[in-house]
């Protein structure tokens, strides 16, 4: 007797977190290509299918939180291009804006889930090896903003040296 194929394995859903960063970037992009205001922006983001599935407080402080200071997270990321600020690609720039201002204002989220996100990020909406130029970049960042995470996992292993 023949057994039944095994039911197909649902994927998981994705976190709420996990979403908010993919609102966040796509309105994050609108900033960049479209430079309509954050606020209208905001409007219309939230009125996509399947926003109420994401994490809006997270959503909120990285759409607001990166247009509000795009000029510093610009500043930290430009000394660790290999090109110009402006010639990166605007997914690419607003994922490692997501990726800086996460480094920077929430603390509650390792460096490593953060680094590991955005790479996600860029897979998914990004050019064909994105990823890799958003974890180098990343990357350099840890090592700037969270210093004693970055090697304490680096002394236990879990990091890449």
């Amino acid at each position: 007797m023949a057994k039944a194929p095994p039911a197909p394995r649902k994927t998981a859903a994705k976190p709420p977190r996990s979403r908010a960063r993919e609102f966040a970037l796509q309105a994050l992009y609108q900033y960049l290509v479209g430079r309509q205001d954050a606020e209208s922006i905001d409007q219309f983001t939230r009125g996509l299918s399947g926003f109420h599935k994401a994490d809006s407080v997270h959503y909120d402080a990285l759409l607001h939180g990166c247009v509000k200071e795009a000029a510093a997270l610009d500043a930290l990321i430009e000394p660790l291009l290999d090109r110009k600020l402006t010639e990166l690609s605007p997914i690419e720039h607003a994922i490692v804006w997501i990726g800086a201002y996460e480094f920077l204002h929430a603390p509650d989220v390792p460096w490593r889930v953060v680094l590991n996100e955005c790479i996600e990020l860029a897979k998914e909406f990004g050019g064909t090896d994105g990823h890799k130029y958003v974890n180098a970049v990343l990357n350099g960042l840890a090592v700037q903003l969270r210093p004693v995470e970055v090697e304490a996992d680096r002394a236990s292993g879990k990091a890449r040296p």
